[in-house]
């Protein structure tokens, strides 16, 4: 596997032809496109950009959710050598302004009316922006610069007729060197940087991903999708599709996702620690309302799945009584879980942030291979990752091959590689200070390798808590031991340079108002629960039986309930739904500073 990824993606057409390459469903309906079709439609595209005036170096934006067209757009425009510029259809007016105009974008492709008018309220700040495309036009008034995807591809198909080998080679111009997409990391402080990520990289990446065994994905498996394509997780994904000639059904919209995985049965997911928790605390929330006999078999089942896992973990034998106990609790109790799933699911990879021990501990033990990674913007996705035959709860797995990576004198973990970025756009003294005096990448984040070579991510560097008294603190540890309560949505730890530690804590009070009428806790409306005492008493005892799990100067000593929920519209989260630290401690200061006084 050489040169770029408009090689790999013509070789997979010509090898795979008329199988489905992609799926998206849309309206209650799944819509296809088999290996030419895909590789067709984006001809049309790519070509459409050129008639525009699109050539090699020329940045396009792209603001849709998951969906046929954008990856129609995805690969047409690396195709003729243009930089795609994903962005999350989350972004607010201002936020895509920054993205647009930074990036010198000439073309932005959009999705409907209402990412239209964000594009729009661009074009009047940023003059630079020469044309809106838009792919679903209901509602929109197409005129001036404005035209719709349509008559874009019909454009390029015109192209193609007059000259049916244009595509192929303006594709053949790109080398290695050449960048592919400029992606801004999700700006959990400051403004998003837009990393250049060559073809070089993306190809680098997916020899990479191909020496791992078993492999991450082989050709006869399926994936469904629901993370966003904007994120270099979920790109890389679609990358490894075109690469290794598997399926990926890309889901409608969160509120199908179960209903979806279930038609469509995946063998393999990828998603990030939010699916698990959410997961995990639906499965707690209900075995907690069931009978006590019911809740002594689901304990009793967890305690047998453990057994296995550790068994599996350490590659010991397993005795004939453990398996026929572990067949029993997979009859009774995590067949179910199975079953939700789709019933065929091989494993999960999840990449994106921490995953707590707990989840992954429950995962492994209903017999679901959870398989933990590291992924990075500036590194083209993994860096790490457990595997079916070769993994370690608590850790993020081996670094992958050709990954150089070591650990600083002060605990940052330092890589250097081919899939390596070269920069960031426009941001000279950003990208040196990115890297070391010999070239390695500064990751950010705080590690340590074990005796056996597992990587193990401690924190974020800028994150890392230090109180008046000296203790280091990793907040993410702390937040995923508590956040696997199903009746906390939002926990985030505060302290650095503090006498202890605290926590503003966002509730899920849909799961609130259902566990407090369980317990005959008297309320009106949910919002009559924040200040119920009776209520608030559970909460404390919650905080506290976890807070026995934890060192003395890792308890969370005071707490405050945040009435208002976390968003991306607020501000509070970033586009890919991190906490932004920095932006909840300058909100609420006056309350953290209050947990202090008293």
């Amino acid at each position: 596997m050489d040169g770029t990824i408009n090689h790999i993606f013509r070789e997979s057409a010509q090898q795979y032809g008329d199988s489905i390459a992609v799926e998206k469903k849309r309206g209650g309906n799944w819509e296809g496109a088999t290996w030419n079709q895909l590789y067709e439609r984006s001809s049309a595209v790519g070509l459409g950009l050129w008639a525009l005036g699109i050539r090699k170096g020329d940045r396009v934006c792209i603001l849709s959710t998951n969906r046929l067209e954008w990856l129609y757009a995805d690969m047409g425009i690396l195709g003729i050598g243009g930089i795609v510029v994903p962005s999350y259809h989350s972004l607010l007016d201002e936020e895509v302004r920054h993205y647009v105009s930074n990036a010198d974008a000439k073309v932005i492709i959009v999705e409907d009316k209402s990412q239209l008018q964000k594009a729009l309220y661009t074009c009047e700040r940023y003059p630079g922006l020469e044309r809106i495309i838009v792919i679903d036009t209901a509602e929109c008034e197409c005129t001036g610069n404005v035209m719709t995807f349509e008559d874009l591809m019909a454009a390029g198909t015109e192209k193609h007729a007059e000259d049916p080998h244009f595509f192929e080679r303006l594709a053949d111009e790109i080398t290695p060197d050449d960048v592919a997409t400029c992606i801004y990391t999700p700006g959990t402080s400051g403004f998003p940087k837009g990393a250049l990520i060559s073809h070089g990289n993306i190809v680098a990446a997916l020899k990479m991903l191909g020496t791992l065994s078993p492999p991450l994905c082989a050709e006869t498996d399926r994936v469904v999708s629901f993370l966003p394509l904007s994120h270099i997780y979920e790109r890389m994904v679609h990358f490894y599709g075109l690469s290794y000639g598997f399926t990926i059904h890309y889901v409608e919209d969160l509120n199908t996702l179960f209903s979806d995985i279930q038609q469509k049965k995946p063998t393999v997911l990828f998603v990030v620690p939010q699916f698990l928790e959410i997961l995990y605390r639906g499965i707690l929330f209900r075995v907690e309302r069931q009978s006590s006999l019911q809740q002594r078999l689901f304990h009793w089942s967890q305690k047998i799945g453990s057994r296995m896992l550790r068994n599996r973990e350490a590659h010991s034998g397993i005795t004939r009584m453990l398996r026929l106990k572990y067949k029993i609790a997979h009859q009774m109790i995590f067949r179910k879980l199975h079953n939700a799933l789709g019933g065929c699911l091989r494993c999960i990879y999840v990449a994106g942030a921490p995953t707590a021990n707990e989840i992954l501990d429950f995962f492994h033990s209903a017999g679901i291979s959870i398989l933990e990674g590291y992924t990075m913007t500036e590194a083209c996705g993994y860096i790490a990752t457990n595997t079916v035959d070769d993994f370690k709860i608590g850790s993020v797995g081996r670094p992958l091959a050709d990954i150089d990576l070591r650990i600083a004198e002060d605990g940052e973990i330092l890589i250097a590689g081919d899939t390596v970025f070269g920069g960031y756009w426009k941001m000279e003294h950003e990208s040196r200070e990115s890297f070391t005096s010999d070239g390695y990448l500064r990751t950010g984040d705080i590690g340590v390798v074990s005796a056996d070579g597992y990587l193990v991510i401690t924190d974020r560097k800028k994150d890392m808590i230090i109180t008046s008294g000296g203790k280091k603190i990793a907040p993410q540890k702390i937040e995923n031991h508590f956040k696997v309560n199903p009746l906390f949505e939002q926990f985030v730890v505060v302290g650095d340079r503090r006498k202890y530690i605290t926590a503003l804590i966002n509730l899920n009070m849909e799961l609130a108002t259902q566990f407090a009428s369980d317990l005959n806790i008297q309320f009106q409306k949910p919002e009559d629960l924040y200040c119920n005492q009776d209520f608030l008493d559970i909460i404390d005892d919650i905080i506290s039986e976890k807070n026995e799990k934890l060192a003395q100067f890792e308890r969370i000593k005071k707490y405050r309930i945040v009435e208002i929920e976390f968003s991306k519209d607020t501000g509070e989260l970033s586009p890919s739904s991190t906490v932004k630290r920095r932006s909840i401690q300058e909100k609420y200061i006056d309350v953290i500073d209050n947990m202090y006084k008293e």
